[in-house]
């Protein structure tokens, strides 16, 4: 199949894996047909967990389907149990490379706002009182332009994991992700999409804890060719 998960790293406790756009990260009734990187784990590699249902094949954590970029894989009970220990306890640090509407003119920031389930769209979610507690930190690495449209390059770093944190976060501080149809509003997805031909947010880097050795371990993966063509389209504008 074409544009399958890469493996960036691999040691006898854990995968480090690079998912491409457009796969699912867990297997659910709805997937059939579709690529789901569970079931690549399960048909194609051979470890002590990767064909344990119950515990996702050693899935810790998952990444939206349009997301690209990393996502750690435990091999062993053990491991799963300690990396998925340690997103609990916010140990683990994430950061993403996002595209958004508009230019944030606070170069480094932090959002606050609690996220839940939308009650009259139950797959959207959204900032609402009552929601769950959700934390995201910012900063913008470059600004670009279209036309009279700007946007910002933005590597975000959520301290909390809700669905679709940082999507609703940047749609709160009113830059929606580029090409996002659930929060982008319809009319700008369509149009992003002419020219962005899928959600731009990539998992960039990952730092946790090795379950095998108890030391911190760090990984990056670049942005993948399509957005990389996204943003060789746009007009850079001075980092003023």
């Amino acid at each position: 199949m074409k544009n399958e998960p890469k493996i960036i790293f691999e040691d006898g406790s854990l995968l480090v894996i690079d998912k491409p756009a457009g796969w699912i990260t867990n297997e659910a009734d709805t997937t059939i047909n579709q690529p789901v990187v569970q079931t690549w784990l399960s048909k194609n590699l051979k470890y002590p967990i990767s064909n344990d249902k119950t515990l996702r094949s050693g899935i810790v954590h998952r990444l939206d389907k349009e997301t690209s970029g990393i996502l750690l894989v435990a091999k062993t009970p053990e491991s799963f149990e300690y990396l998925q220990r340690q997103f609990k306890e916010r140990k683990v640090e994430k950061s993403y490379t996002a595209l958004v509407h508009g230019k944030i003119e606070n170069k480094v920031g932090e959002i606050k706002a609690p996220v839940g389930r939308l009650p009259w769209r139950r797959d959207r979610f959204g900032v609402m009182a009552g929601g769950r507690e959700a934390e995201t930190r910012y900063k913008v690495t470059r600004y670009y332009s279209q036309g009279n449209e700007k946007y910002s390059l933005v590597e975000f770093f959520p301290k909390t994991g809700r669905t679709h944190q940082i999507r609703i976060h940047a749609k709160y501080i009113g830059h929606p992700l580029v090409a996002d149809e659930f929060y982008a509003g319809r009319k700008t997805a369509r149009k992003d999409r002419t020219w962005c031909p899928r959600l731009f947010l990539h998992a960039s880097n990952i730092k946790f804890i090795q379950p095998k050795t108890g030391k911190p371990v760090e990984f990056k993966s670049g942005l993948d060719s399509s957005l990389v063509s996204v943003l060789k389209k746009l007009d850079k504008i001075d980092y003023t």
